[in-house]
């Protein structure tokens, strides 16, 4: 794909912007391992061979007597016995001594007998984010070898939550900020393109919906259709689609009368083409100057709702629950600290980017 002049000059501008060009790839690194959270953190093994056969528990439902066992339930590939099962080839003694038969099974024999001896590969985090551990002590526990972050007050592995929670809370944020972005510019040019009564009426309609109170129409949906997360983008695109509509329409308002407007009216350009092929374009710097506020604060507010307690499930892997879970239990300073540097790190990264994003887009700004 070639680029235009005009954007290969844009992009070199953005690369010039060191703060927010190496913000780009450091946060792409860490939103790129974070997609394949599944690969990293899961209780269930990234691939299994037994008895000569491969299996991938990540991807598909293995019953415990496909390796041997006697429930039709899940295995669960964190009980010893399963693990000696799949080891040994479904040797029935795992029942009895799971540790001294394993140990046999990983030298390959088992009372003097070779064995077709299977084996696990399993994710980097043995946790998923939903996972439920056994530990030592009370939860929530202190960081350690086999949880670095600690865990949460329901024993769940906090590292695990935050690689599902980082992921949750950007995805949250591209598809809103995406689809209130196109709604609120589309939006916005309509108004101060044709400007008159269309103007009037939409106004109207923009201040009675800016009255309404989002939080209160998210906790009385939730309340009747219950809790989830495409219900919880639609209203939040619902009420967030109008932070966009008065820049676009103040900078519409301007360019209208602009000469080279007119002489495409004249031209006999239609409606449409002269409002997003010439005008949006000079519209841009000021749009994306809002950007970064609209993104941050749609970070927050999937924050904010799930500290109260009016966002996603109490399972999902939310930051903000983690945040409300640090305030009741101030013995677990790690719960604080892991949320407060998870936000900074994540906010300033996206802050630093779209700086670099509006400057590129600026033609008065050149960088050297």
């Amino acid at each position: 794909m070639t680029l235009s002049p005009l954007n290969k000059r844009r992009w070199s501008n953005f690369k010039s912007n060191k703060r927010a060009f190496y913000s780009l790839i450091l946060f792409s690194i860490i939103f790129c391992i974070t997609l394949f959270a599944e690969l990293i953190a899961n209780d269930r093994p990234i691939l299994i061979k037994y008895k000569g056969e491969y299996f991938t528990p990540i991807i598909k439902f293995y019953p415990e007597t496909t390796f041997g066992g006697d429930l039709k339930t899940e295995a669960v590939y964190r009980d010893i016995e399963v693990k000696c099962l799949i080891f040994s080839a479904g040797n029935e003694e795992c029942w009895i001594s799971p540790e001294l038969i394993l140990e046999d099974a990983l030298d390959g024999k088992i009372n003097g007998k070779n064995i077709d001896q299977g084996w696990i590969i399993t994710p980097l985090i043995p946790y998923s984010y939903k996972t439920i551990n056994d530990i030592e002590g009370t939860a929530p526990s202190a960081p350690d070898r086999n949880h670095l972050l600690g865990t949460d007050n329901s024993a769940r592995d906090v590292l695990a939550r935050v690689i599902y929670g980082f992921r949750l809370s950007i995805v949250f944020t591209l598809i809103v900020t995406l689809i209130s972005s196109i709604i609120g510019i589309i939006a916005g040019a309509i108004q101060g393109y044709f400007g008159g009564r269309t103007d009037l009426i939409m106004q109207r309609v923009l201040e009675i919906w800016g009255a309404t109170p989002q939080l209160y129409i998210i906790i009385i949906m939730f309340a009747i259709l219950g809790r989830s997360f495409w219900l919880l983008v639609f209203l939040t695109i619902l009420f967030g689609w109008t932070a966009l509509v008065g820049v676009v329409r103040a900078e519409f308002l301007r360019a209208r009368n602009f000469e080279y407007v007119r002489a495409a009216k004249a031209l006999g350009v239609s409606n449409r083409v002269i409002m997003f092929r010439h005008m949006l374009p000079n519209a841009m710097v000021a749009t994306i100057t809002i950007l970064p506020f609209i993104i941050t604060g749609t970070i927050g507010l999937l924050a904010s709702l799930d500290f109260l307690g009016f966002g996603l499930p109490s399972s999902a892997p939310s930051l903000g629950e983690l945040t409300h879970q640090a305030k009741e239990n101030l013995q677990a300073p790690w719960l604080a600290f892991t949320a407060f540097f998870t936000f900074a790190l994540m906010l300033s990264l996206l802050v630093f980017i779209f700086e670099g994003v509006r400057d590129a887009f600026d033609p008065r700004k050149t960088f050297q």
